[in-house]
């Protein structure tokens, strides 16, 4: 069997941010900050550390500086080259994608993550590709995505990032049946978008890191709707088992939930501690608040 390689990825990042408003009113929550550097810029440089060259982002009105993030700022550069800051003008060089490496196509209406992804179907074409939504912001020693480009190598068909959750909170979730597990790698039975606590199959849920086969499109292109009358990505997920190997990936590592409040701010202390150059003073505060 012949596994291309795996060169896109696809960013879904049209949501409207509702729960951060009024930060969000005029920016978009994937350019909202953890310590110095937007979600999305996270979620590329996961990406490219996976080896992924070329980069998608689905997005919707008002949405253009989530691009303007990863172009080149002339202006800024020059100022940044006259006052010799060195340091941020190669922090600002190695951030920028190279030319033609990125496009951005527009999810109109909000239909569901599995309407976002069929909406860069242009993009994908044939060849295998990863997803990762932003709000997810990973803290791994090695790329998520670099986790899952490892595993599709391995199996050649579609891999997800899992994790075990409580088991009252699986209908937050996609939620996988689970067959053999070897190593990290859960073989996936079934698949279903937030169901019943008492329906759930398990409580091992699906976060938002995929790889992908392109045949995936062919299923999402029906519109077919499901759990919230969305279009879900989990269900044309479902359809793929039996026809292409399918598995999950119990990932080393945390995850953070920037989708949620709490998530966010947890997710701003953890990333600083990891800063040796704020570390100490980020426990010294901490301790005046408890």
């Amino acid at each position: 069997m012949s596994i291309k390689p795996l060169r896109k990825a696809v960013f879904p990042v049209a949501g409207l941010g509702t729960r951060f408003l009024p930060a969000t009113k005029q920016m978009a929550k994937e350019m909202l900050p953890v310590v110095d550097k937007p979600l999305i810029q996270y979620a590329v440089e996961e990406a490219r550390a996976a080896g992924i060259e070329q980069f998608c982002f689905v997005t919707g009105r008002g949405k253009t500086m989530l691009v303007d993030q990863f172009d080149v700022a002339y202006e800024l550069e020059h100022v940044l080259r006259e006052r010799n800051k060195t340091k941020e003008l190669e922090m600002l060089h190695a951030q920028a994608l190279p030319p033609g490496a990125i496009v951005s196509t527009r999810q109109q209406v909000p239909l569901g993550l599995g309407h976002a992804i069929w909406c860069a179907r242009s993009f994908i074409g044939d060849e295998p590709f990863a997803i990762l939504l932003p709000d997810d912001l990973m803290q791994c020693d090695v790329s998520c995505t670099k986790q899952l480009a490892d595993a599709y190598y391995a199996t050649g068909g579609n891999v997800v990032a899992v994790e075990e959750v409580p088991r009252e909170i699986v209908n937050r979730y996609g939620v996988i049946a689970p067959g053999a597990t070897t190593g990290n790698l859960v073989e996936i039975k079934g698949l279903v978008e937030k169901p019943k606590v008492e329906e759930a199959p398990s409580n091992i849920t699906v976060i938002g890191r995929y790889v992908l086969m392109p045949e995936v499109i062919g299923h999402l292109s029906r519109m077919e709707r499901g759990a919230g009358n969305e279009i879900q990505l989990t269900d044309s997920m479902a359809k793929l088992i039996g026809a292409q190997p399918f598995h999950g990936v119990l990932y080393e590592g945390r995850r953070f939930d920037c989708g949620d409040k709490i998530g966010y701010l947890e997710a701003q202390i953890a990333f600083a501690l990891k800063r040796p150059e704020m570390a100490d003073a980020v426990r010294g505060f901490l301790k005046t608040y408890t």
